[in-house]
């Protein structure tokens, strides 16, 4: 006697990939030809271990600043624009990337002076991930050969005291912020 066909259930729809899960798949992708300045690590190591820092160190789980942290250098080194964030993540991912931007083109020290200004600026999500950039840059010291490393931590401290002050306002509301100083200092042995 035969079975009786058995009756197929309809595919259940596909969840769309998580935001971030995209951007770090953009990100490879983006900076998939960069190296750190140690010339050996791809530079998107970089912008993951500042997202690892994001959700790791500080205990961030906000999908749209840990989209933006796996996006904040691909205005400023690949040929990305605002535009194509902007259509694929949305404008508050784009934003947040945006204002993480320096001005290359601009002499050093207006640059950073302008920098720090659009970042006082920004939302204060924009400074959480300056926080974990300059995290990742102090770690990142190590890589520089001997005769380097004091100048390249000299400058790397600075940063980190520079994000610092930024987002002091932000820490009363927004407990993330107040443990990513919190962790910053740390870091730099101000604690």
């Amino acid at each position: 006697m035969a079975k009786p066909a058995r009756k197929l259930k309809p595919a259940a729809p596909k969840e769309p990939l998580p935001l971030w899960q995209e951007a770090a798949s953009f990100a490879a992708r983006a900076h998939r030809h960069q190296l750190r300045k140690d010339g050996r690590t791809p530079y998107v190591a970089h912008v993951f271990r500042v997202t690892m820092t994001l959700v790791t160190v500080f205990g961030c789980t906000d999908e749209a600043i840990i989209t933006a942290s796996l996006l904040h250098d691909t205005i400023e080194d690949t040929t990305t624009d605002y535009d194509d964030l902007r259509e694929r993540f949305g404008a508050d991912v784009a934003d947040c990337v945006a204002a993480l931007t320096k001005n290359m083109a601009m002499p050093e020290a207006p640059r950073e002076r302008e920098y720090d200004a659009r970042i006082a600026k920004a939302d204060w999500r924009v400074r959480l991930i300056k926080l974990a950039d300059t995290y990742d840059n102090y770690c990142d010291v190590e890589t520089f050969p001997p005769e380097a490393r004091a100048t390249k931590r000299a400058d790397a401290l600075d940063k980190c005291r520079r994000a610092i002050a930024l987002a002091k306002a932000d820490a009363p509301h927004h407990p993330v912020v107040a443990n990513a100083i919190t962790r910053v200092r740390r870091l730099i042995g101000e604690v």
